[in-house]
C-alpha cells in the first residue's frame, strides 16, 4: 500500500488551502466554496495551529447561533489536529481518521505541512486498488482457460 508521501506526490491538486486564525468564518467558508474542499488549515506563518471544517461550522456557528461574518476562525477551529507522518501507509491514515473521527488529515514532517488527505481521497484510492486487483484476477483466470 502507498505511503502518505507517495499519495501526495500523485494527488491532482496538491495545493494547501489555509486561512489565518484572525480570518472570519465567512472568509474561510468562501475559500472552501471556491476550491471545493471541506476543510482548510489554520496557519500562523508556516505553523499549523488548527483546522476549520464544515463540521466546525455546523456545530460551533450554526447550532450556537453565531455570526459567520463576525466570528474569527480561531474561536471555532479544531485546535487538537490529528496528523499523519509521510511514512504512514494510507491504511494507517484511514485508521487515524477513524480513531479520531475526522475527515481531513494533514501530513506533517518536522512541523511542516506537506499536504492534506481527505477521507474521499483514501476511499477513492482504495476503490482504485480493488479495481486493479479484480482486473488482474480476471486476466489470470482468463489466461488459465
Amino acid at each position: 500500500m502507498k505511503t502518505a508521501r507517495q499519495f501526495l506526490k500523485e494527488k491532482p491538486d496538491p495545493a494547501l488551502y489555509a486561512v489565518t486564525p484572525g480570518a472570519t468564518v465567512y472568509q474561510a467558508l468562501q475559500l472552501m466554496a471556491e476550491v471545493d474542499v471541506g476543510a482548510v488549515l489554520v496557519m500562523e506563518g508556516e505553523a499549523l495551529v488548527g483546522l476549520f471544517s464544515e463540521r466546525d461550522y455546523a456545530r460551533k456557528i450554526v447550532l450556537e447561533g453565531k455570526s459567520s461574518a463576525g466570528t474569527p476562525v480561531a474561536d471555532v477551529m479544531t485546535r487538537k489536529v490529528a496528523y499523519a507522518a509521510p511514512s504512514h501507509t494510507l491504511e494507517q491514515c484511514m485508521a487515524l481518521m477513524a480513531g479520531n473521527r475526522v475527515r481531513h488529515l494533514p501530513v506533517m514532517e518536522d512541523h511542516t505541512v506537506l499536504g492534506v488527505l481527505s477521507i474521499s481521497d483514501l476511499v477513492n484510492e482504495q476503490v482504485a486498488d480493488q479495481r486493479f486487483v479484480i482486473s488482474q484476477l480476471e486476466h489470470y483466470i482468463h489466461d488459465l482457460r
